[in-house]
């Protein structure tokens, strides 16, 4: 019997659940560098701006991703940016995943290209991702999914597919069990149109670290 943990959409037998992601704030650098970067480049809206109430020297930036879900930034005039890789380690940020749109991947590359921000893209059997890092070194990974799959049904899919991949002895879940979750759960969602790209499997963390959008991703 395995001692592993059991993957499961499912909710855990805890005290209580959390009702969804409400916000995620990072330490940022100056106001006009972040704005050029998540809200001219990326897309996002600046929704509210105000001090930071913990420290009022600083100002406090609230993005909406998206979806309604907010990315916030503290962020003050006297620092400037840093486009050296973060540091990792335990309780260290890894990076931060958007979604976009699957038909806007190429546009996306374009608008990296143009302006300047070097990215990777790879095949994540699941998903396709694109990382890059924004004005500050950390890592932007930009995800666009293979298939319409309902929100409310994600984590289902998700768990189907990790059962697939485990009785198929895959190392990891690919496009083909992703499409059997689908088959099996009675969901007909379309397959997106994305660019092919390699897997990535067995990089290190350095995975993240760009090349120039005109060279193969390494």
């Amino acid at each position: 019997m395995s001692d592993e943990p059991p993957v499961t959409h499912e909710a855990p037998d805890s005290p209580f659940q959390t009702a969804g992601t409400d916000h995620v704030t990072i330490w940022g650098s100056n106001e006009a560098d972040t704005l050029a970067f998540y809200r001219d480049l990326l897309g996002m809206p600046l929704v509210l701006r105000q001090p930071n109430l913990d420290d009022p020297s600083q100002t406090h930036l609230f993005f909406d991703t998206g979806d309604g879900r907010i990315l916030t930034v503290f962020v003050s005039d006297d620092r400037d940016s840093d486009q050296r890789p973060l540091r990792g380690g335990t309780g260290s940020v890894h990076h931060l995943a958007f979604a976009i749109e699957p038909g806007d991947f190429e546009d996306v590359m374009a608008a990296l290209d143009d302006a300047g921000h070097g990215y990777n893209v790879f095949d994540r059997g699941i998903f396709h991702s694109l990382y890059t890092r924004d004005h500050n070194g950390l890592v932007i990974e930009l995800s666009a999914d293979k298939y319409d799959i309902p929100d409310d049904r994600r984590g289902e899919v998700l768990a189907t597919a990790q059962r697939i991949r485990e009785a198929d002895g895959a190392d990891y879940a690919e496009d083909e069990h992703l499409r059997q979750a689908l088959e099996e759960l009675g969901l007909d969602a379309e397959p997106a149109d994305l660019p092919d790209a390699a897997t990535g499997v067995g990089r290190s963390s350095k995975t993240a670290e760009t090349r120039s959008p005109s060279t193969t991703p390494a």
